[in-house]
C-alpha cells in the first residue's frame, strides 16, 4: 500500500511524544491497586479496636488492601528525610526509578530464569536495596527515622481503620478470606 502524493489528514506523533503517552498510561494502570486516598482517611471508618486480636487482625487486613498506599507514605517519608542530603537524594530518585519499573509499573509478574516472582518478594528486595544504598551514603540516622516514623504511621492507621468495609480482591483477597475464615471458626 502506498501513499505517494496524499496529504496526511493528522499530525504525525513524534516518538518522544508516544512514548510520553505509553508511560503515562502505564503510571496510571500501575497505580491500579492504589487505593483512593479519601478511602483511607474515612473518619466513620476509624475506631479503637476492642481486642488485640482485632487489632492483629486489621492489620493484616489493611496491609494487604492498603499496601501500595502505605509503600508511597513510606518512601514519601524517606524522600523528605533526605532533602539535605544531595547525594544520598540522587540515590534515592535511582532507586525511585527501579520502583517504578519494578513494582509500579510493570504489567505482570517479575519473572527470573522462568520463575514468577510475588509481589511482596519484589517489594521486599526493592525496600532492601533502596535502605542498602541509602546506608552508603552515610545518612544512617535519617533513614532510620523516617523508617521509624513511617511504620509507626502505617501501624497507628492500619490499627484503627475499620476493616469491615473493605473487599479484597485478587490472590491475597482470597489468603485473607480463607484466614478470617479459618480463624472465626476456631474462635467460636
Amino acid at each position: 500500500m502506498t501513499t505517494y502524493g496524499t496529504i496526511p489528514t493528522g499530525t504525525p506523533v513524534s516518538s518522544n511524544l508516544g512514548y510520553i503517552s505509553f508511560a503515562s498510561e502505564r503510571i496510571r494502570s500501575g497505580l491500579g491497586t492504589l487505593r483512593p486516598w479519601k478511602e483511607m482517611v474515612q473518619l466513620r471508618s476509624l475506631s479503637v479496636p476492642a481486642s488485640f486480636a482485632e487489632a492483629f487482625q486489621r492489620i493484616r487486613t489493611n496491609a494487604a488492601y492498603f499496601r501500595m498506599n502505605y509503600v508511597i507514605i513510606t518512601l514519601f517519608l524517606l524522600f523528605l528525610s533526605l532533602l539535605w542530603h544531595p547525594i544520598s537524594l540522587i540515590v534515592f530518585v535511582a532507586t525511585m526509578a527501579a520502583w517504578l519499573f519494578l513494582y509500579f509499573l510493570r504489567d505482570g509478574p517479575v519473572s527470573i530464569f522462568g520463575r514468577s516472582i510475588d509481589d511482596r518478594w519484589v517489594m521486599a528486595v526493592l525496600a532492601v536495596v533502596t535502605i542498602v544504598l541509602l546506608f552508603l551514603t552515610d545518612v544512617t540516622v535519617n533513614i532510620l527515622v523516617s523508617l521509624l516514623i513511617g511504620v509507626l504511621v502505617v501501624l497507628a492507621h492500619s490499627v484503627v481503620r475499620i476493616t469491615d468495609d473493605l473487599f479484597v480482591d485478587g490472590e491475597d483477597g482470597a489468603r485473607l478470606r480463607l484466614r478470617d475464615a479459618a480463624s472465626s471458626s476456631f474462635s467460636t
